[in-house]
């Protein structure tokens, strides 16, 4: 990993209508840096991410990825800048074939999807198995991975998470956190905004934690596990 910021927010406000919501937040991911964003219900977590892939727009403060300014692109345009999203809900489409759902997800790229899906599906055998089954007769669990699969097709340089670990069995979240802890082994970089603090504190190399949306503390994740006011109101210590 070389210390290259690949995806900043600086100062970031945004909300919905008048209503902010993100008071000023700047976080950082380096170059294949693996980060937690963590807080209670309604601190501004989601909201951030929505922000960061151009689904609200910034009242001020700015986005930064790969060093370029994406303040008010569009999805799509973010996109093709390397950042990808993959939000808590409506992540696939149940009415289409596993494989049909991974093909959506390049929807931007001009070639090579046949290489870029056969890689994924290595990491994902259990998807390469039942590719042409439709989507709608997935487990929950199931559903996330095909959900992690699809944020791949592009091959970002950024991987967005938004409470993968949401609704699934204990099993399943392990085995989530496992694939999720590959991909950034693999190189992508992650940002990932999780309820279960310890999981996802224990997975990063730094974090966050924002409260009524701003910036609360920050630092290494170990430190973060270690400190007190975090234990106290996060991890249940």
């Amino acid at each position: 990993m070389n210390g290259r910021v690949v995806l900043e927010t600086r100062e970031l406000v945004t909300g919905y209508g008048e209503v902010e919501v993100l008071r000023g937040v700047s976080v950082s991911v380096r170059n294949g840096e693996m980060v937690a964003v963590i807080g209670p219900n309604g601190a501004g977590k989601s909201t951030l991410l929505k922000a960061i892939f151009g689904l609200l727009p910034a009242h001020s403060g700015g986005v930064l990825l790969n060093g370029a300014d994406v303040t008010g692109m569009s999805p799509h345009e973010v996109v093709q800048n390397g950042l990808s999203y993959v939000p808590q809900v409506e992540n696939v489409f149940p009415s289409l074939t596993i494989q049909e759902n991974l093909e959506m997800g390049a929807f931007v790229r001009r070639n090579g999807v046949r290489e870029r899906m056969d890689e994924v599906f290595r990491l994902f055998p259990d998807l390469a198995a039942r590719k042409g089954e439709n989507t709608g007769k997935l487990s929950g669990g199931q559903r996330q991975m095909l959900a992690l699969a699809r944020g791949l097709m592009l091959d970002p340089t950024v991987l967005l998470l938004d409470e993968p670990s949401a609704g699934l069995s204990p099993k399943m979240v392990g085995a989530i956190f496992e694939r999720i802890n590959r991909i950034n082994e693999a190189g992508t970089a992650v940002l990932l905004v999780e309820q279960n603090a310890r999981e996802a504190l224990s997975l990063c190399r730094r974090g966050y934690v924002l409260v009524m949306g701003r910036n609360r503390l920050e630092g290494e994740a170990s430190s973060l596990l270690n400190n007190e006011e975090v234990g106290r109101l996060y991890l249940g210590a």
